[in-house]
């Protein structure tokens, strides 16, 4: 669990910056080039390598060299594992209106009480 929470954080802390999620943006439509991942960005092409480290570190994306052309792809895994983090909070706060509903169904205020 603590390897998990140690994967969780690096992804959320890459996801944080904007210009980290254009690049996932862009990759989620298939693989690019550094190149191609740079020329939208209005940054320097060093920049964009050192988001792409970060990208990379927290398991969002792969890279492979080939020639000199290094190739950036999406680790769909590592997206689902932040996904399954998202939906079982979703479903915790879900159960929670649900028994609140229900306790105020069970519940209901005697608006006569107060005078």
């Amino acid at each position: 669990m603590l390897n998990q929470d140690a994967s969780l954080d690096l992804m959320f802390q890459a996801l944080a910056d904007p210009t980290r999620r254009i690049m996932v943006e862009r990759l989620s439509r298939g693989p690019a080039s550094v190149s191609e991942l740079a020329r939208p960005l209005p940054i320097s092409l060093p920049a964009v390598v050192q988001h792409l480290q970060v990208l990379e570190q927290s398991g969002l994306v792969k890279s492979e060299k080939v020639g000199r052309v290094r190739t950036c792809t999406l680790d769909s895994g590592a997206l689902s594992l932040a996904e399954q983090w998202i939906n079982d909070r979703r479903t915790q706060w879900v159960r929670r209106l649900d028994r609140l509903g229900e306790f105020l169904a069970a519940n209901p205020e005697d608006d006569g009480a107060q005078s």
